[in-house]
């Protein structure tokens, strides 16, 4: 058994299946027996040929043409498809958009080329060596590809339909498998009939100059006719250059599956928070953050429904009645870089998350608006360092970064400032020493005042105290360790606070 491995370095593998437009975003997955046996050839004339001059090529024919003799069977790692988009170089009035189409794979993961009952003697074998070790990229140069021979054991999931002995697999009765072509060599005997029948035809179609330049075309040794250039195969009309032929193979329908790897929480413990990118065209601006934070939470919980049910600590019901308040999730839509747009999204629970917590938010991929706008979340890391999120640290002066609504109605005597400090005394946090009002605060370098924001929930009969909403910030003697959200919806991205410098 002759088995070759293939690991993508950059994670990344390049190549549009002939006849295929790069347009089109298909990738040759698995690499194609044509297109792996010319890698083999190029490395020879790039890397080897000075070292092999004074030997014989006839080594490197017997190789080649053992390895296309029969095609091989395949081990395919876990990959998905992907692509990036580019605009060609050209005048302004003149760009030309063009996908970049490849499959992604994780580098342990390697790709495994086998061809089960063929037996190389010990000089091929050496040669074949030297061939992977020279070979720097598979498919387009951007494909980095490390290989070698092994040894190990394989469990290949995509072979040829038709057999060495001319039996053919039903694939049409598997569900779990899809029939793909690939480009092969022809084995050597083969081309020697093909180009016996292609010298006659051409003979017959062409005269004079055309005659002469289709039979420089057609080469007489198999492996210049492995080696032919593309343009001469266009030049001449052909569909498929002339030592080629097409393989059909079963394939796994799930070949371009993403493997999900879940996030653990750091050193296996239960974590307090989780933090989450926001991705889309259009990003939704801060003002707009209670809107958000609703629809994490309902994303939420309705991953967390479809393997059970939601945890208490995540949707805020069936919580154990004496407990501390306020220990359920805190949805928080947050601006990190200052454009004023939201980037990020940290999902805090002082109560902890659980295993099934972290697998409900592990879930977590998109989020849908009544008006057809949709996100992307991508799940960064659990308990986010003071280092990396500033929500998170220590400070002893907190300023408003949403607007304020207070919980309570207001009366005589129990104005904003005293739901404030009756608030931090229920939270298990110092009172303030000094609550100042601000009117307004600055949001992606623009000045804004409360009724910029959105400040009523969607939920209907619900009983809203406050709907105009303040801004505030607050003094304590010591340090106080955030996120720090407070008053009515401050689960909901409402009375958020950041931390402020110390003011001399």
């Amino acid at each position: 058994m002759l088995c070759i491995e293939l690991r993508f370095l950059a994670g990344r593998y390049h190549a549009t299946p002939w006849g295929r437009h790069v347009n089109e975003g298909e990738v040759a997955w698995p690499p194609e027996p044509w297109r792996l046996i010319r890698a083999l050839l190029a490395v020879w004339h790039r890397k080897l040929h000075g070292y092999h001059r004074n030997r014989d090529s006839e080594r490197l024919t017997s190789l080649i043409a053992r390895l296309a003799e029969v095609p091989p069977i395949y081990e395919l790692p876990p990959a998905t498809r992907a692509h990036t988009r580019h605009f060609m170089p050209g005048d302004a009035q003149n760009t030309t958009l063009v996908l970049d189409a490849f499959a992604r794979v994780l580098p342990e993961k390697p790709l495994k080329v086998i061809w089960p009952e063929l037996e190389l003697p010990e000089s091929e074998l050496g040669l074949l060596d030297e061939l992977l070790a020279g070979l720097g990229y598979l498919g387009r140069a951007e494909s980095w590809v490390s290989a070698r021979r092994t040894d190990g054991t394989t469990v290949p999931n995509c072979w040829p339909i038709q057999d060495n002995q001319n039996r053919t697999l039903d694939v049409d009765g598997d569900p779990n498998l899809e029939v793909v072509e690939m480009l092969a060599a022809t084995p050597a005997d083969i081309y020697a009939e093909r180009r016996a029948m292609l010298v006659t035809k051409i003979k017959s179609s062409f005269r004079g100059k055309k005659l002469r330049e289709a039979m420089e075309a057609l080469p007489k040794r198999y492996i210049d006719a492995l080696q032919i250039e593309t343009r001469s195969v266009q030049r001449m009309s052909w569909n498929l250059p002339p030592a080629a032929r097409w393989i059909q193979y079963a394939r796994p329908l799930d070949a371009f599956r993403v493997e999900r790897r879940w996030l653990a929480a750091p050193s296996g413990r239960s974590a307090r928070a989780a933090l989450f990118l926001l991705v889309g065209k259009r990003r939704p601006r801060v003002e707009h953050t209670l809107r958000i934070a609703e629809l994490v939470r309902w994303a939420t919980l309705r991953a967390a429904t479809e393997a059970g049910s939601a945890p208490p600590l995540l949707s805020g019901h069936s919580l154990p009645a004496g407990g501390p308040p306020h220990q359920h999730a805190f949805f928080l839509p947050l601006d990190t870089n200052g454009d004023g747009f939201i980037d990020r999204v940290l999902v805090h629970v002082p109560g902890g998350l659980d295993s099934v917590a972290q697998g409900a938010l592990g879930k977590l991929r998109r989020l849908y608006d009544r008006d057809g706008s949709d996100w992307r979340l991508v799940l960064e890391e659990f308990d986010p360092a003071a280092e990396t999120l500033r929500w998170t640290m220590q400070a002893k002066h907190w300023c408003s970064t949403t607007p304020y609504l207070h919980p309570w109605h207001r009366k005589k005597r129990f104005a904003a400032p005293d739901q404030i400090r009756r608030e931090c005394r229920h939270r298990g946090l110092p009172e303030p020493e000094n609550i100042e009002r601000l009117a307004t605060i600055s949001v992606g370098g623009r000045t804004r005042r409360p009724a910029h924001f959105v400040r009523c929930r969607r939920k209907r009969s619900l009983v809203q105290p406050d709907r105009q909403g303040s801004f505030w910030r607050l003094s304590f003697r010591k340090p106080v360790a955030g996120p720090l959200a407070l008053g009515f919806g401050c689960h909901f991205g409402l009375g958020l606070f950041h931390p402020e410098e110390e003011r001399r």
